[in-house]
């Protein structure tokens, strides 16, 4: 999935729009406490470098830096670390086995050693497990596949960091320009 297509993914989810404020100013917070060094408190080495591999194909770079970047894996660290409790760390610990098994069944390695075709289809058949189950009905749904929530965490990682907050949604604290009481319509392309 591309990032223009993720964004319209999020614009058209409701639970995704509705992310409240605080939300957006913990995942600030949290990239604001990623100093240069920083180190890993739930993963591993072999589970941090799944993830990076999993966020930069859920994100990749393109005309903007993309989830590698935006250093995505260390803000999902961080988040485990202070964030979540044991249990909920150890189902995204065993999610990523599970891609690693997925991917021995599928190409004979841990996806990390896999091409990025070999990667980008296991992540093609996640996304679609994680689609059939969101379309299921509630009551028969069983637990959130993995992927559904490491794509919401790699995305949630990305726009909340400065490079998505800035280079991808052009955010800005302070508008090129001050326009008081102007009708909508005159506003388009004046900056």
């Amino acid at each position: 999935m591309d990032r223009r297509a993720a964004l319209r993914l999020l614009s058209a989810s409701a639970a995704a729009v509705a992310i409240p404020d605080d939300l957006t100013d913990l995942g600030r917070a949290l990239h604001a406490r990623l100093g240069a060094g920083a180190t890993r408190r739930v993963l591993d080495r072999h589970q941090d470098e799944a993830v990076v591999a999993l966020s930069d194909l859920i994100l990749p770079a393109t005309d903007t830096p993309g989830a590698k970047a935006a250093r995505v894996n260390e803000f999902i660290d961080l988040l485990l670390a202070e964030w979540c409790e044991a249990p909920e760390c150890d189902q995204f610990q065993a999610g990523l086995a599970m891609v690693d098994e997925r991917a021995r069944a599928a190409f004979g390695k841990d996806f990390v050693a896999g091409t990025v075709a070999e990667q980008t289809a296991l992540l093609t058949a996640l996304d679609d497990e994680a689609a059939r189950w969101g379309a299921s009905p509630t009551a028969t749904r069983g637990p959130e596949p993995f992927y559904r929530r490491l794509k919401w965490l790699t995305l949630f990682g990305y726009f909340t960091s400065e490079i998505g907050a800035e280079q991808e949604q052009h955010f800005r604290i302070i508008p090129g320009r001050y326009v008081p009481c102007a009708p909508a319509d005159t506003l388009a392309g004046s900056e």
